[in-house]
């Protein structure tokens, strides 16, 4: 437990400092790329740079995972997610929006760059959790697991994608989610056997990705508060995977299913239903998206 916690401790420090070393050259980088600079919803001009600065700092916190197969399977999804994304935001091709979008452009045969992000993170997901869930009997067993787990962190990496359309959104919808899955594994272990797996050294690494979300998110959230700056797909996607990461390591097979279905609908919903209109209209929500605006 204790090693745990001085995991936790470090990781958010080594993800606020890479963080904030990125964040601090926002200035000069958009003087030099002003493709960095994009305007938001409500018509001002915003930084992009908070996606890189994002994914670094995950990425430090990825350095910290124990065990090489747990560590390398973290740098590649959030890696993945993150390059995917910036691949989007810095070299968009195509008009087409949304899953349905990219979906109908690959079926016309346009390869698109959100295309390529709607193939390559749940592939990347899929190869990084098969390294991650390997304590099935059976090799079927180990390739489901593998699965559902890339479904869950490409699944959350998509949901932060989504709610990345009002300053401070997807970084508050981090932190609720990072609340879910504590209580989640709580649960798990104090409740019947197979809620949660992995042991000690899943629950580390856990923790570390823990505190990197908690650590960049520190520095990161007045600036995407205040409309000066906003994760992106780069950061969105790699904020998604590390939290799905979390889950994947985990979280029991069951419970797997249960996230997964329950992102499947909401990627679906988003087809047809505005998250904005939704959140504007329900108590409670509403309260909580404009909090520290």
């Amino acid at each position: 437990m204790i090693r745990t916690l001085a995991r936790t401790g470090l990781a958010a420090a080594a993800g606020a400092l890479a963080a904030a070393g990125v964040n601090a050259l926002r200035t000069r980088a958009e003087e030099r790329m002003p493709s960095l600079v994009r305007t938001n919803h409500a018509g001002n001009p915003v930084s992009l740079l908070e996606g890189p600065a994002q994914t670094a700092g995950l990425l430090a916190a990825c350095v910290l995972v124990p065990g090489a197969a747990n560590r390398t399977a973290c740098l590649l999804a959030v890696g993945a997610a993150g390059a995917l994304g910036a691949n989007d935001d810095f070299r968009e091709t195509g008009a087409s929006k949304g899953l349905r979008g990219h979906l109908s452009a690959l079926a016309r045969g346009e390869v698109t760059t959100g295309a390529l992000k709607v193939i390559g993170i749940p592939l990347a997901s899929v190869a990084a959790c098969a390294l991650l869930r390997r304590d099935a009997d059976t090799v079927a067993g180990r390739a489901v697991d593998a699965v559902l787990a890339g479904g869950v962190v490409a699944g959350t990496a998509n949901l932060m994608n989504l709610l990345d359309l009002r300053p401070g959104r997807a970084l508050k919808a981090g932190a609720v989610i990072l609340d879910l899955q504590t209580t989640a594994s709580v649960l798990g272990r104090l409740g019947a056997k197979g809620e949660s797996r992995g042991g000690a050294q899943a629950g580390s690494a856990s923790g570390a990705l823990l505190g990197g979300v908690v650590g960049t998110t520190a520095v990161l959230l007045p600036d995407d508060l205040g409309g000066r700056s906003m994760l992106g797909d780069t950061g969105a996607n790699a904020l998604g995977a590390a939290l799905g990461l979390r889950s994947a390591l985990t979280a029991s097979r069951g419970r797997l299913i249960c996230e997964l279905a329950l992102l499947a609908g909401l990627t679906l919903a988003s087809e047809k239903v505005s998250f904005t209109r939704v959140i504007e209209a329900t108590p409670g929500l509403r309260e909580l998206d404009a909090l520290g605006r």
